[in-house]
């Protein structure tokens, strides 16, 4: 799947298109160079999913977890200040990887290793106009 996004006001709209095609798939490694925007799309994709909670990036934490419109957890990891694979394993990644609930990663290059089988790679590209591309699967 490709979603365009030429700009900000089209975020919402493309958001709501991943998320209505998600399907069964919980865990989305997300790929782009800094300031590509996996933040901020991670961002339109849990409001689109009903997320009240203020979401942003978890560089210190690792990981956030919110909750969906029905209750139900969403995870959101940042593992870009990670040093090695012990600090994935002592946060307890796994556990979240293999929970089914969703779980969207930003730097998964990290840890991909550790990333389930069945990982949905989201690759983010800029143009030179600023538009994104968001290349899923």
């Amino acid at each position: 799947m490709e979603i365009k996004i030429e700009n900000i006001e089209h975020l919402a709209s493309a958001a709501r298109k991943f998320v209505d095609e998600m399907g069964e798939n919980r865990v989305f490694a997300f790929y782009g160079k800094m300031g590509a925007g996996k933040t901020t799309f991670i961002k339109a994709i849990c409001e689109a999913m009903g997320v009240k909670d203020v979401v942003a990036s978890p560089t210190f934490a690792i990981v956030n977890e919110y909750a969906d419109a029905e209750g139900q957890p969403v995870y959101h990891f940042d593992f870009y200040r990670i040093k090695n694979l012990r600090e994935a394993y002592d946060i307890g990644c796994e556990e979240y990887f293999y929970s089914g609930y969703p779980c969207f990663i930003e730097w998964p290059e990290m840890v991909e290793e550790l990333l389930p089988e069945d990982v949905v790679s989201v690759r983010i590209e800029v143009s030179e106009n600023e538009e994104r591309t968001v290349f899923v699967g």
